[in-house]
């Protein structure tokens, strides 16, 4: 059972201009902040939650409350729900891996909103660390070890199978958003991402996190934490694997033609994944997921922000020449992606 989130109630949405006042409000109805001088202050980073620092006399933790429509252009809805699986999941990793996940302090059903471990001081964000050229092929081999360990513990673990039905949740926030909706921007392939997502929806492997990006890792010299894990789903483990390389390689290209050692992370990440958890049959699943995914993230509903036109085209182009190989593993993908990256000027 969940503590003190048990069910989940839908809400409307807070009136933006006072949202941060109601929101104190309820975390003091709650007995969640204790002083009178307690304060709120909005973190930025991600499109489907509200998220506050709290100060609450010495002490500072954050909370997490989702959206039901999440910030981007397209309209693009999912269920707050989820709030309480981005909980179970945090307390299901931290029975064996305590110190990748934050520390979890209160969750509210009716408020839809759960508190947990403030991570300031010398936590970076990973992304940040990409954006600025900051190629770590250990970060890399690191994030892939921990995903492998979550992927291996859970494997045939019928608690988290149970807990993590999620299937409509993950079709709204991932087949949807970004194979769907990628498939319909592009007719011809749009028979290649239904049936991908179709592949997808009915796979059930092992406890898939859903976001597994670097916008969502903070690391420190003694600590890499997991954030953001509201899409989690009992699943197939392809997708957590594919959804890191796409930033990967996504990352590449932002600063091609300048060569930062992107391809060391993508081998890093995969070698350490594969001496965790041993599954070479994945190559072509995550290949073929992985360009679908390279596409999503110019044409699907939540494209990357720092791609120019030039840039943008170059990913058309490759998934069209790539999604009409039978069968693109992971290697013909790599391959393939650095040896035209090579040739890009500007």
């Amino acid at each position: 059972m969940l503590a003190g989130c048990d069910r989940c109630r839908a809400s409307s949405p807070p009136d933006p201009v006072n949202e941060s006042a109601e929101f104190l409000q309820l975390l003091r109805q709650d007995g969640v902040v204790r002083t009178d001088d307690a304060r709120l202050m909005p973190l930025t980073g991600g499109v489907s939650c509200e998220i506050y620092l709290v100060e609450d006399g010495a002490e500072r933790f954050v909370v997490k409350r989702a959206l039901a429509k999440l910030k981007v252009k397209a309209d693009w809805f999912a269920d707050i729900c989820r709030n309480r699986y981005e909980w179970e999941f945090i307390r299901y990793v931290s029975r064996f891996l305590p110190a990748v996940v934050p520390a979890l302090r209160h969750c509210s059903a009716t408020g839809n909103y759960f508190a947990m471990e403030y991570l300031g001081g010398e936590f970076q964000n990973w992304k940040q660390q990409l954006l600025a050229g900051e190629a770590r092929p250990e970060a890399a081999a690191q994030a892939g070890g921990l995903l492998a360990e979550i992927h291996r513990h859970s494997t045939g673990d019928a608690e988290a199978k149970r807990i993590f039905d999620t299937t409509p949740n993950f079709y709204q926030l991932r087949i949807e958003a970004y194979l769907l909706a990628t498939g319909v921007k592009h007719p011809e392939l749009r028979p290649l991402f239904e049936a991908e997502a179709a592949r997808l929806a009915a796979t059930r492997e092992c406890l898939v996190h859903g976001d597994f990006s670097p916008k969502n890792i903070l690391v420190s010299p003694e600590r890499m934490v997991l954030l953001d894990c509201e899409v989690a789903w009992y699943g197939d483990p392809s997708f957590d694997l594919a959804f890191m390389l796409n930033h990967f390689f996504l990352k590449t290209l932002l600063h091609a033609p300048r060569e930062v050692g992107m391809r060391r992370m993508v081998e890093a990440f995969w070698a350490a994944y594969q001496t965790g958890r041993p599954t070479p049959e994945l190559e072509t699943r995550v290949g073929r997921l992985l360009v679908m995914l390279l596409l999503a993230r110019v044409d699907g509903k939540s494209p990357v922000e720092y791609l120019d036109v030039g840039r943008q085209d170059f990913v058309r182009q490759f998934a069209r020449v790539m999604l009409h190989e039978e069968a693109p593993s992971l290697g013909v993908v790599t391959n393939a992606w650095f040896a035209r990256l090579s040739q890009f000027t500007s």
